[in-house]
């Protein structure tokens, strides 16, 4: 990995197969997957004559189902392989975000959308190591070519949605089912076969990850703080009353935010102030911003400022606290994005359906009181372990003992992204290979 000689040359991310590429872009589409929804929630609502904690849960059962899903995805791949079970995600997505686009009801859509979890959460357990295997253009720049594509999905796909959704709703789901069987004609051609790991991951290694009080605090903490998120994401769109193409541009400015501080923005943070600091101010001020929602929830103006400037702590957080994971449980790295992801996503998927509730039961205001009040308890609750923080900073687990080899490539490779945090256990090990390279080539 290391570039021993002085003045050799570094590998370029864009010197990669075409294998990596078809992933690569595959990852691009499957990140648009929430933000592209976004835009078209008032219109399916319309439409389909639902209520909005109806239609949110489009929300709650493609979160849901990824959350459970993430118990089992290792242990499928390590017995069938990662490009088998890559295609699998993919003919998933294929067939249900079809029938999503065909649904004629707002139960259809939510059940499709099911389904397409399933597809989701196969593929993101595995793009990352199919990304990383395939490589030949250099181990760090396959993670920073998965964390761009990350970037322009998050980014993306609201716009697209809105784009789309604008002429009619059920486009951006034909959109997604058409980008992501061009990505599986790709993959089966140009991915070669990859081969089984030689050990099986244990359906039960997850949840017995969760006996680890690092690696619960913080996946606790990160459902608290999913649920402050989704609510906002989940439940925002209904009180701007904007048209789709309208909602498009509103989160694509908030996705543009989450993308440039999830990759950039975050890593200088944290080598700044640290870990803890970062995300107890990050949190806190995602607060007083829900907090704000919460206050003038039919005010347009403050929605979309609100929406749009909390892509920053949406950026923040989710990465680091995702790569706080990777160091802090003593277990391998894809069982611990396997516990947390389960964890975080449960919040999540609950968060939307039940501000809808909360909206038909009481009133607009307390949905985002209660988000903000979630962002508080995350905070707290990561104060907790304040000493674990500070040691994942150093590279130590919980114990204070430091893994060697955790950043080797097959254990980076391991780590599951997502929508919204990418790999940032592999983007901060990329970020270590490249200052190793560049005092070895001064």
């Amino acid at each position: 990995m290391s570039h021993a000689e002085a003045g050799e040359k570094r590998p370029s991310m864009f010197n990669q197969p075409k294998a990596v590429y078809a992933v690569a872009f595959a990852c691009v589409v499957s990140f648009m997957g929430i933000g592209l929804v976004d835009p078209i929630l008032p219109a399916i609502s319309s439409q389909l004559h639902a209520t909005p904690s109806q239609t949110t849960l489009l929300f709650t059962s493609y979160l849901v189902v990824t959350a459970v899903a993430m118990l089992v995805t290792n242990a499928v791949s390590s017995r069938i392989g990662a490009k088998k079970t890559l295609i699998a995600g993919l003919v998933l997505i294929v067939v249900f975000a079809a029938l999503a686009g065909s649904a004629g009801s707002i139960n259809g859509i939510v059940g499709f959308r099911a389904g397409w979890g399933l597809g989701n959460a196969l593929f993101i357990a595995t793009s990352l190591a199919v990304i990383v295997s395939s490589a030949t253009g250099g181990f760090a720049g396959a993670i920073i070519l998965y964390e761009t594509a990350l970037g322009v999905g998050i980014a993306c796909g609201p716009l697209l949605g809105g784009v789309l959704g604008e002429a009619n709703w059920r486009y951006p789901f034909f959109g997604v089912s058409v980008l992501m069987l061009i990505s599986l004609i790709a993959t089966i051609f140009f991915l070669p076969a990859t081969p089984k790991p030689k050990t099986h991951t244990s359906l039960a290694a997850p949840l017995k990850a969760l006996r680890h009080r690092g690696l619960l605090t913080m996946g606790v903490a990160a459902l608290f703080y999913n649920w402050a998120f989704f609510t906002m994401l989940g439940y925002a769109p209904f009180p701007m009353k904007l048209s789709a193409i309208q909602l498009g541009f509103v989160f694509f400015g908030w996705g543009i935010l989450v993308a440039i501080f999830a990759i950039f923005g975050a890593p200088w943070l944290q080598r700044r102030f640290g870990t803890a600091p970062t995300l107890y101010v990050a949190l806190t001020l995602f607060a007083v911003d829900l907090a704000l929602i919460a206050i003038w929830p039919t005010n347009r103006t403050v929605l979309i400022c609100a929406v749009i400037a909390a892509g920053i702590f949406i950026g923040i957080n989710n990465t680091l606290t995702t790569q706080s994971v990777m160091v802090v449980s003593p277990v391998e790295r894809p069982v611990a994005s396997a516990s947390y992801g389960f964890v975080r996503f449960i919040g999540g998927g609950l968060a939307p359906f039940v501000a809808g509730k909360l909206v038909e039961h009481f009133n607009l205001h307390v949905p985002f009181a209660l988000a903000a009040v979630s962002a508080v308890v995350a905070a707290l609750l990561l104060s907790t372990a304040h000493r674990t923080l500070a040691n994942a900073d150093k590279g130590l687990d919980e114990d204070g003992h430091h893994v060697e080899g955790a950043d080797a490539p097959e254990e980076v490779a391991g780590e599951v992204g997502d929508e919204f945090g990418g790999a940032a256990g592999a983007l901060d090990d990329y970020e270590v290979e490249e200052k190793r390279s560049s005092k070895l080539v001064g």
